[in-house]
């Protein structure tokens, strides 16, 4: 007996033109095999179901699939149906085939990836299947354009307890990510006239670009070894900065934690100029010599805005991060992303279900273990393998910059694609208007090899490095 979805068919978009139904259904159909739009081994509808979708004679479609058969274009069996035959289709003269796809590298060591071979899928599904059944109908609506309540209200339990946020659900904001989050907080300092926003002489030049984007220009700050100095933003330059933008905890990529005086000093600033600081809390979890530096939040919630993310403690394809605003630009914020929940609820109520019932905090530690366990390994490789190598910033997150003899970034990077590795040269996140002095060296991300395969990649980083 057949089953009452087989007689429906499959969907096929054809335009039959020129002279003849019959002529212009057989061009039709030749053409989409032609051009790879038909692959090979496809299906297509009954005769039956074709003419009623076209609005034309079943005859009609039977004799273009007989034409067709006659050529070669398709293959009619009893039993099942009219397929694409499988040949190979010449292209026309002059038309461009696919770009070569490029080769990928055998290790990846680029930063800003946790191991997501790690994600804790078992956990997951089984918090999105109590938070699905939980919800109420409610929930698959629109929703508050903040995002979740679940959610809010969990994240502001777990920063107060985890990061010293003073956060109150009412000034959470979700968002699709980090970048997605400085895209509203851009648009919306933009509206209130900001035209600067003064950023790190090293960091990631996606950043920057996404704030020119949206009409603000970034004014670096200078670099040592107690962090990004706020000394010239203090004395008044740039005259027209309204906002700077940090990573105080992990400084990315140096790696150092801002000195506790310059977190004072930027705060000051903030309260006196009616500036605000934009706090990248992106890997604060992840510290191994000590307790988690706290968020600079903590020292004035009305004048920083923290922003934290899903994708080192989780996976950056959750698309969740968050924003915890002072009062006033709660709803400006929310006006930016349009006035409504951009992020998937179903997601969101995970996410949520999973802080709660306390899974959120056995992935951090058990990260964090793996990754100090990782990083430990990395450090004595160095030591026995490449004395001349020195990793710092390496007290937190997931990644440490590895000091190079001057003159040898070029070579260094060179000679790691000769072994296969994807890694970044310090150089790459410099700021182009940076006044510090450019020091040589490698951002190696080490948590993002999934475990079998970290020993290779610190075997292919040694043999690149100078001995």
């Amino acid at each position: 007996m057949a089953k009452p979805w087989a007689t429906l068919g499959v969907d096929l978009h054809l335009d039959p033109a020129g002279p003849g139904l019959r002529r212009g259904l057989t061009e039709a159909l030749r053409e989409a095999v032609r051009s790879g739009r038909l692959a090979p081994g496809t299906r297509l509808p009954s005769s039956r179901t074709l003419a009623a979708d076209l609005g034309i004679a079943r005859n009609t479609v039977a004799d273009a699939y007989a034409d067709l058969v006659a050529e070669g274009w398709l293959t009619a069996r009893q039993g099942s149906g009219t397929r694409v035959a499988g040949r190979t289709v010449v292209r026309p003269a002059g038309s461009a085939g696919r770009p070569r796809e490029p080769v990928r590298p055998a290790y990846d060591l680029l930063p800003g990836l946790p191991d997501l071979a790690s994600f804790p899928r078992t956990e997951w599904l089984k918090a999105a299947r109590r938070a699905l059944t939980a919800a109420p109908y409610d929930a698959l609506g629109y929703g508050d354009p903040r995002g979740r309540t679940e959610l809010r209200g969990a994240l502001a339990r777990y920063l107060a307890r985890a990061r010293g946020v003073r956060a109150d659900p009412e000034r959470i904001v979700v968002c699709a990510g980090f970048a997605h989050g400085l895209k509203l907080l851009a648009t919306a300092l933009r509206a209130r006239g900001v035209r600067t926003v003064a950023v790190e002489s090293y960091g990631l030049d996606t950043h920057w670009t996404l704030l020119t984007r949206a009409g603000l220009h970034t004014a670096p700050l200078p670099f040592d070894e107690r962090g990004t100095d706020p000394g010239r933003l203090t004395d008044g330059e740039p005259a027209d900065a309204g906002a700077v933008l940090l990573t105080p905890a992990h400084q990315f990529p140096m790696g150092v934690p801002l000195h506790r005086d310059r977190r004072a000093a930027v705060v000051d600033w903030a309260r006196r100029t009616g500036g605000l600081v934009l706090e990248d809390d992106y890997d604060g979890e992840f510290r191994y010599d000590r307790q988690p530096v706290g968020a600079l939040q903590g020292l004035d919630p009305d004048r920083v805005v923290y922003l934290g993310t899903a994708s080192k403690s989780l996976a950056p394809g959750l698309r969740l991060a968050w924003m915890v605003l002072p009062p006033g630009l709660v709803g400006e914020v929310t006006a930016a992303k349009g006035g409504v929940d951009t992020c998937g609820v179903t997601d969101q109520l995970t996410l949520a279900e999973f802080i709660n019932s306390g899974a959120y905090d056995r992935q951090v530690r058990s990260a964090r273990l793996r990754y100090r366990r990782r990083r430990d390994a990395l450090v004595a490789a160095l030591a026995a393998r490449a004395p001349q190598v020195r990793a710092t910033g390496i007290a937190a997150g997931l990644h440490a910059v590895l000091r190079l003899p001057p003159g040898t970034e070029q070579s260094v990077v060179r000679a790691a694609a000769w072994q296969g590795l994807a890694v970044h040269g310090l150089t790459r996140y410099r700021h182009p208007d940076a006044a510090t002095e450019p020091v040589d060296g490698l951002v190696v991300g080490y948590a993002t090899p999934p475990d079998h395969a970290w020993s290779g990649a610190l075997d292919a980083l040694c043999l690149a490095l100078p001995g």
